[in-house]
């Protein structure tokens, strides 16, 4: 076992001593306070060693737990931890600033605190939001924040049968048409939202405003982000979207049971006529 590790460590010290004839290699070893032409493997690890004990202080321990709360976001998944582990991470690295006397370093992570507390409160409210409409409250309340408005004028389409589809839309004031099925959408609808379900992101029907309203749009990517940030918006909007087709397949029994009626109502009238 001894001469093993005594055959590896030749090799290394080997190794060294060719690489120190590399006149970049030399300097860096100079840098470093070792001897270019002294090299050995047991030299380098005690160097790194001191240099290591050398550096322990309050400041850079900080410094390195700050690091590692770093690295831990970049693993993470979903924002909310996320954003908690990066205020962590702010706290340590500004307490490194202070005690280095880092002005820089320390106004830099000072003010992201708060930044990553807004946020923060932000996805916060957003899981309540979104864990609430899970339960069962359908309420779009929640979303308006993440919208921005749009004003339309009477006759003006919204969007076209087959359009591309890019947003969703939440009536504010207004009414609007619905041409394919002849069904007027009245404040606090929503629409468009089935175009972010359908496999080529189309338009679904045609939309008309018939009366001067306001509404609230939001892209489908900051709807994606939403999703990211907390996978229960991904149910809340499922459950949204199958009520909306439900609704739409109530209507068409409707109206077919309606045209079956008018029908048969027909049919009797001819036959009363003939007899």
């Amino acid at each position: 076992m001894a001469s093993g590790s005594a055959d590896i460590s030749t090799i290394l010290d080997r190794i060294l001593d060719a690489a120190t004839d590399n006149l970049r290699i030399a300097k860096i070893l100079v840098q470093m306070g070792l001897d270019p032409n002294n090299v050995t493997y047991d030299a380098i690890f005690n160097r790194l060693l001191e240099i290591l004990l050398h550096n322990i202080t309050l400041a850079n321990l900080l410094a390195a737990i700050g690091a590692g709360f770093f690295v831990a976001t970049l693993l993470m998944r979903t924002m909310v931890p996320l954003r908690v582990a990066n205020m962590v991470g702010c706290v340590f690295f500004a307490a490194f600033g202070a005690l280095s006397a880092n002005v820089s370093t320390f106004l830099l992570y000072l003010l992201l605190l708060p930044i990553n507390a807004v946020r923060l409160r932000q996805m916060l409210k957003l899981v309540k939001k979104a864990r609430h409409a899970a339960e069962g409250d359908m309420s779009i309340e929640w979303l308006k924040p993440f919208m921005t408005e749009r004003k339309y004028r009477r006759g003006d389409t919204l969007f076209e049968l087959r359009d591309p589809a890019k947003e969703m839309f939440l009536t504010v004031t207004g009414k609007f048409l619905v041409k394919e099925i002849n069904v007027e959408i009245l404040p606090g609808a929503l629409m468009g939202e089935l175009g972010f379900l359908t496999p080529d992101n189309r338009r679904t029907g045609t939309v008309e405003c018939i009366e001067d309203g306001q509404v609230l749009t939001i892209t489908y990517e900051r709807l994606l982000e939403i999703y990211f940030q907390d996978p229960q918006f991904g149910y809340y909007f499922l459950v949204l979207t199958s009520q909306r087709l439900l609704q739409n397949i109530q209507r068409l029994q409707d109206q077919l049971a309606a045209e079956r009626a008018a029908g048969a109502a027909a049919g009797a009238a001819t036959t009363n006529r003939i007899a």
